[in-house]
């Protein structure tokens, strides 16, 4: 079927294609840098800690900022759509001596800038709570040694300073996300001191003075994680209070939650409460293993969620997984083409005509409505998107040939 008459079909149930397309050129997905380089960064080469992990050994791994800013190029020349660069502040790039994370400044991100700046793109940023000597027995801003404690409050701060840096650089809106693995591998004796210490810590790190138009600072939470399954400080609960109450952004990354949980049902609830919502998109498969992300179902209801909620302009859209044991590059544009893709299905629902039949209770048009939806011609319209968009259909050939031309000689 052509697009003219997928935009027929579609015209049937009441969706105007050209107004999907149209909007979803104006939505932007924040790429994680990290996937280039299975998460090691450039401020040190200690090992991935903090719970997370990243398998596999597939040739072409970035080992400099060069080669990983040359891998996300080609990323970015096969991804549709309007692009930010999401970074850790791992990725520090120094000139001389490298200095500790609680001493990063911003012009340890001026190549950054630039890249980002040549190529019309903004800039979010994380600090960087793991992988460090200075995290002690897996705690950082939630360690009973003060200096332990103060250390990464530091490092947080600092990291405040260089996300206004990137909004003030870019001319856009710094998304800057605070995650830390803290957390005891069996059953703690003290629950309540870590967490407040940690609260403690974030708000001696939100003291700062920033520009709350440029920076927008986010709380992730997380269930657990390898090493640190009985307790984690940065529980949902906590997260989703702290921000509430501090006046910050809520983060949910689906791959932090128990599996039977959908980050998907959550986000109407937040989105009553807050102003702003941050996502990060990965794929969860039995636990927070960070799969490339693909247009499954939670990928989908997530994408209508947002959409249903009328919040496209409301929600930070990021990727986040790192997959070791396939071309990375191929990871990044799988993953990032299937959230847009999810973005696009979301935009081509009958939003009114459901909502409708769910208010008048009729059950059972509802339900025929949403299967006939699956089946209907989405390709079509997906691929008159990508050419418009500049961008091929079949990437592989383009994967394949940079990984001959340059991966395979790392």
């Amino acid at each position: 079927m052509s697009y003219d008459e997928a935009k027929k079909k579609y015209s049937s149930v009441g969706v105007d294609t050209e107004k999907a397309i149209e909007t979803l050129k104006n939505v932007t997905v924040s790429i994680h840098c990290w996937q280039g380089d299975d998460v090691t960064g450039f401020d040190q080469r200690q090992s991935l800690s903090g719970g997370i992990q990243t398998t596999g050994n597939y040739p072409g791994k970035a080992r400099t900022p060069e080669e990983l800013m040359r891998d996300i190029d080609e990323s970015f020349s096969l991804i549709p759509g309007k692009k930010k660069l999401n970074l850790h502040a791992s990725y520090a790039i120094f000139d001389s001596d490298p200095v500790g994370r609680d001493k990063i400044r911003p012009e340890h991100f001026k190549k950054w800038v630039d890249f980002a700046n040549e190529r019309g793109i903004g800039l979010d940023f994380n600090p960087t709570f793991f992988s460090h000597p200075m995290v002690k027995d897996n705690l950082t801003l939630t360690s009973p040694d003060e200096n332990v404690r103060k250390y990464w409050v530091e490092h947080g701060k600092r990291c405040v300073e260089i996300s206004e840096y990137f909004a003030e650089m870019t001319g856009q809106p710094c998304l800057m996300n605070i995650w830390i693995p803290d957390g005891y591998k069996d059953i703690p004796g003290d629950r309540l001191g870590p967490r407040k210490r940690f609260m403690e810590s974030l708000d001696e790190i939100l003291s700062v003075p920033y520009d709350k138009n440029k920076v927008f600072i986010t709380l992730e939470s997380k269930v657990f994680g390898i090493g640190l399954e009985s307790y984690t400080a940065g529980s949902a609960e906590f997260c989703l209070l702290y921000s509430a109450t501090r006046h910050i952004t809520p983060l949910m990354d689906n791959g932090h939650y128990h599996p039977t949980e959908k980050v998907s049902d959550k986000i109407s609830s937040l989105l009553i409460f807050s102003d702003r919502l941050a996502l990060h998109i990965t794929r969860p498969v039995r636990w927070d293993s960070d799969h490339v992300v693909i247009f499954d179902d939670e990928t989908r209801e997530i994408a209508k969620e947002i959409v249903r909620c009328g919040a496209l302009d409301k929600v930070f859209i990021a990727t986040d997984y790192f997959d070791a044991s396939i071309n990375r590059t191929a990871a990044w544009v799988i993953g990032v083409r299937s959230v847009r893709e999810a973005l696009l299905f979301a935009l081509l629902q009958p939003e009114k005509q459901l909502k409708k039949l769910q208010d008048e209770s009729d059950f059972t048009h509802l339900l025929a409505l949403h299967e006939e939806m699956k089946i209907m011609p989405f390709s079509d319209v997906w691929e008159e998107y990508l050419r418009r968009e500049n961008v091929p259909l079949n990437f592989m050939d383009a994967i394949d040939k940079y990984e001959k031309d340059v991966l395979s000689k790392r």
